[in-house]
């Protein structure tokens, strides 16, 4: 079993409220669970409404499906033109650790 993490940290556009951040983040973290069934949630600087961080983590059988699926999300976060991708933490582990 390996388990795959991922931590996006965001720079948002053109956000004054931390409604307007709701807007941009949601709709990111919906297609990241739509597409590729996969875990997702806003995991800090919640009080910054033009910063975000979101996590992914998602488990898999196979270490190559695991790259992929991660590889993909990684993707579809940085051709987000409303959000700038400063960087991308990820980790992979396994059940033996």
């Amino acid at each position: 079993m390996y388990v795959g993490t991922l931590s996006f940290d965001l720079l948002l556009g053109d956000v004054r409220s931390l409604k307007e951040k709701r807007s941009v983040v949601r709709p990111i973290v919906a297609e990241l669970q739509r597409k590729f069934a996969v875990s997702v949630a806003e995991t800090g600087n919640q009080n910054l409404h033009r910063r975000a961080e979101i996590g992914v983590a998602m488990v898999s059988g196979d270490v190559g499906h695991l790259t992929e699926v991660l590889d993909r999300c990684e993707r579809l976060v940085a051709a987000r033109p409303e959000v700038e991708l400063l960087s991308v933490r990820r980790r992979t582990h396994t059940d033996e650790e």
